[in-house]
């Protein structure tokens, strides 16, 4: 059941109602001051329905080739052996032994590799996707503990693992910064986020926390995270004719051929990237070390490679989520209002990366207050370049800020929920720019009945059964809408030979498991007049035109803004092709829409052709392809989020310490739902990381070498089946009238505001405030 409030309900039913009945060509009516786009409205059934995924059968059956399942004849394998040191050089490398074992083909170090260019790093320019700026085995040097030294090609696997376990290295230290408190102490420098100072300042924020009567004022901590995707990092490698192939899993296949081609001196079309599953990504599925590692191989080896991360490599080379110190004070008067909201902190990064967590990102249009003070400031350490995880920012900014809200709402004996709903903004509180949609206070309304919110009691530890004590607790979850240019789409219709046609619609896009081929055919269907099963979606090729990138759950409106494009260049060249014999003669573009199979004029229904039937007298096979390459413009006109209100309730033994979440649920605002079951599966997916994130997850850091000590699913713990409680989801429906489709991303959401949730609840429960996660029993007893 989707909550939408009943008068909003009935004025949007009335205003799709007096649409007109078929799909208008407005591809830019989505736009800044633009009316809401027609593939709002339900065409054929698919919008908001529960649709399958496509590639679920495919997946089910074993048929779905994955990165490291890809078989080429004469391939050799690769494993890596990494470097025991956080900075230095190496002194001595000593191969003979592995070069000697059974079924070796080649031992590569910086002795013998290929000459390469360091990798763009990304952030630097529209197409580099390198996780740091350094030389990739070029040099003697060592940056950090875990960097790859020498790579070792087999014959099998196990020859390979065996024969790299087989080499010894002598390095030369040289002092380094793995302390996080030693990182501070020698200065902190302003972060910076895809190129935006992260500080913002509204009044005299301190001066206002001064003087409020009422003042919350606390730091809160959150450790490293790493990526634990079910399918490690890997990829098949081959080079023809001069030419390179990489199938890979990716979340970013354009922009890591074009970097990759740099560092191998090549043309971004002499680069070929296939990534058509991938099995789970969050962040971590861009280029790394390992994958410019396997391409030189296999050219010094003239053979195809696999290259396929341990789940040890995974943590030594592929970087994760860093850690923040963040400070969070608000000032109230009696009533609940905002005085003043500062949030600032350090987070940790190396010297040849550009990803600060930006913790203050949910902040910015969180809240209003009188004055507002936000910051990031960057520690720098020798350690693996850090990089975007799940809601990277608003993941663990939102435990602090959702935290302070809950603690204030104590100080003041305020019910939580309305203490959030006092301080509402009715405008973005940094900007100043309206929002494009905010239905926030319904999905907490609607939220608070379904979740049995009034049965909370307000004293902690005042609710027990037995040895457990239970509590619930709140937050507010929220992550941007991000549409990146640069999407394109190709439409190749074509005439089946039976009664009808066939659209194959290609996007260099990602499926990662969420979704978004099912989520792509529903909208090309929806926008071309046509059934499902006449539609074949193309993605995960650095082939295919365009550009979109898995992540700033983005390519939702990406993809729907390209598929726009590029039905109204079809429809345009389908009308050239029709020709002054067709009942279509003299029409432009914008007169037409689609519907069942045919172009249809908007105003006088009788006057239609189909495609099929252009297509006969045409003779021939349509393809067109467009880009919407134009900066989105809707963000400059408008501030853009996705909402959602978190409610969770945890039993705690008094005993023992043991913290369990037992009911959880979500009640989203995040624009139009394209498809209802994978939508509901992305919100609960992100619901479970954020679970961990609070309960359990945490790498082990050494600060005496900068090593990570738990770089396995044995001592890295996140959330299994016991630990997971029946989790509802729920959400408005309301469309954004400024976004492709009325539709924001849902990738991400679903893990920001979880971490408070709980910790707000643990309180509850027992009284005792956590503000460092994970909130593990040693911490309640």
């Amino acid at each position: 059941m989707n909550i939408v409030d009943d008068a909003k309900l009935a004025a949007q039913t009335a205003a799709q109602a007096a649409m007109a009945k078929l799909v208008p060509l407005a591809p830019d009516s989505w736009i800044p001051g633009g009316t809401p786009d027609p593939l709002i409205r339900h065409k054929h059934g698919l919008i908001g329905t529960s649709v399958s995924r496509l590639d679920g059968p495919l997946k089910v059956k074993g048929e779905a080739r994955f990165a490291a399942e890809v078989a080429l004849d004469g391939m050799a394998y690769a494993a890596l052996s990494y470097a025991t040191i956080a900075r230095g050089r190496i002194t001595a490398i000593d191969t003979s032994a592995a070069e000697a074992a059974p079924g070796v083909v080649l031992v590569m170090t910086h002795l013998n590799a290929p000459r390469m260019k360091p990798p763009a790093v990304f952030g630097s320019a529209p197409m580099a996707a390198g996780p740091s700026d350094l030389p990739i085995m070029q040099d003697d040097r060592i940056h950090w503990n875990g960097q790859p030294v020498a790579l070792v090609l087999a014959g099998t696997q196990e020859q390979a693992d065996h024969a790299a376990s087989l080499i010894r290295t002598s390095y030369a230290a040289e002092p380094s910064t793995t302390s996080f408190a030693k990182a501070r102490a020698a200065g902190v420098e302003q972060g910076n986020f895809m190129g935006q100072k992260l500080a913002d300042t509204i009044g005299d924020a301190d001066a206002a926390l001064a003087a409020a009567p009422h003042r919350v004022d606390q730091l809160y901590r959150t450790p490293r995270h790493n990526h634990n995707a079910i399918e490690p990092h890997a990829a098949t490698i081959l080079w023809q004719d001069g030419e390179l192939v990489i199938h890979d899993a990716s979340q970013m296949v354009t922009a890591e051929a074009a970097t990759v081609a740099g560092v191998f001196d090549l043309t971004p079309e002499q680069v070929r990237v296939t990534s058509p599953f991938v099995g789970g990504g969050f962040g971590a599925k861009g280029l790394w070390d390992h994958q410019i590692l396997g391409a030189a191989a296999a050219k010094m080896a003239g053979r195809p490679v696999r290259i396929v991360l341990s789940r040890e490599g995974v943590y030594r080379v592929v970087g994760g989520r860093t850690l923040t110190e963040q400070r969070v004070a608000i000032g109230a008067q009696p009533d609940g209002g905002f005085d003043a909201l500062i949030h600032t902190g350090t987070v940790a990064m190396t010297p040849h990366n550009n990803m600060p967590e930006p913790f203050i990102l949910g902040t910015r249009a969180g809240y209003a207050a009188g004055a507002i003070k936000l910051q990031v400031e960057v520690a720098t350490m020798n350690m693996l370049a850090n990089t975007f995880m799940r809601a990277p920012g608003e993941a663990v900014g939102t435990f602090a800020l959702e935290s302070a809200i809950d603690e204030m709402a104590v100080e003041l004996g305020m019910d939580p929920i309305e203490l959030r709903i006092r301080n509402e903004p009715d405008k973005d509180p940094i900007s100043g720019l309206p929002f494009s949609s905010r239905n926030i206070v319904e999905a907490w309304r609607a939220g608070a009945a379904r979740f049995g919110w009034d049965r909370r009691q307000a004293v902690p530890g005042s609710r027990r059964e037995g040895e457990w004590l239970i509590g619930m607790g709140c937050a507010t979850s929220t992550y941007p809408y991000y549409r990146m240019p640069g999407a394109a789409a190709r439409i190749t219709l074509t005439r089946d030979g039976g009664a009808g046609v066939t659209a194959l619609v290609e996007v260099a896009a990602h499926e990662m498991g969420m979704g978004t081929t099912t989520t792509t055919a529903i909208v090309a269907a929806e926008r071309l007049g046509l059934p499902m099963e006449r539609v074949e979606i193309g993605y995960g090729d650095s082939i295919i035109p365009g550009a979109v990138m898995a992540g700033g759950s983005q390519q939702t409106a990406a993809i729907g803004a390209a598929v726009i494009a590029a039905h109204r260049a079809l429809v345009t060249e389908l009308l050239k092709l029709a020709g002054n014999d067709s009942a279509l003669a003299g029409l432009s573009a914008d007169e037409v829409g689609s519907e069942d199979g045919a172009l249809v004029k908007l105003d006088e229904p009788g006057r239609r052709e189909t495609y099929a039937s252009i297509l006969d007298r045409a003779r021939r096979t349509v393809v067109v392809a467009a880009e919407q390459a134009s900066p989105p413009l809707e963000t400059m006109h408008w501030s853009m989020h996705s909402h959602g209100a978190m409610f969770c309730e945890v039993r705690v033994n008094a005993i023992t310490g043991e913290p369990r979440v037992t009911r959880f649920l979500g009640s989203f605002d995040t624009g139009r739902i394209l498809n209802a079951k994978t939508a509901r599966s992305q919100f609960r997916g992100g619901i479970i990381m954020g679970l961990g994130m609070a309960l359990m997850e945490e790498t082990q850091f050494d600060e005496r070498n900068g090593r990570i000590m738990n770089p396995s699913l044995a001592e890295y713990h996140i959330p299994v089946h016991l630990d997971v409680p029946e989790i509802d989801v729920m959400w408005t429906d309301i469309a954004d009238p400024h976004t492709p489709m009325g539709a924001h991303g849902i990738g991400e959401i679903g893990i920001t505001g979880v971490g408070a949730a709980v910790a707000n609840a643990v309180y509850n429960a027992t009284g005792k405030r956590v503000r460092d996660l994970p909130i593990t029993l040693d911490k309640l007893l």
